[in-house]
């Protein structure tokens, strides 16, 4: 049973207000290491240099979308094993396939509670404290 606050994890979005929201949510539920930038180049480039365990990733963001950063992950030897969560409000069937395809961990619908949330991420990591 992983603790919350051992998990870093990084937001990715491009709406400041979506992450700093997630980020409170999450902080509700115990995490203490959250990072967060606005796209995914900027996302990339922090995993690549930062220890990460958890990505949580809009779908459509400028510059790198959520699936391109997927993709990106997985395909890189030295983040690959990061869990990705996919935070989405369309209910596009060919994205969600293709970011099943890509490997993502699991998916977050917009709008979420707090209960919702902590479910997704236990579904990833198993209970967490």
């Amino acid at each position: 049973m992983p603790a919350a606050s051992q998990i870093r994890a990084l937001i990715v979005d491009d709406q400041a207000s979506i992450r700093q929201v997630l980020a409170n949510s999450m902080a509700e539920i115990g995490f203490t290491n959250i990072a967060q930038r606005k796209d995914g180049k900027e996302a990339l480039e922090y995993l690549e240099q930062n220890p990460t365990h958890l990505v949580i990733s809009d779908f459509n963001m400028p510059v790198m979308d959520g699936l391109a950063l997927l993709r990106a992950v997985r395909s890189n030897p030295k983040i690959q094993k990061v869990a990705f969560i996919i935070l989405t409000s369309e209910a596009n069937k060919d994205l969600v396939q293709e970011a099943v395809k890509a490997g993502v961990n699991n998916f977050l619908a917009k709008p979420y509670t707090v209960a919702k949330l902590r479910e997704v991420l236990e579904k990833v990591f198993g209970p967490i404290k």
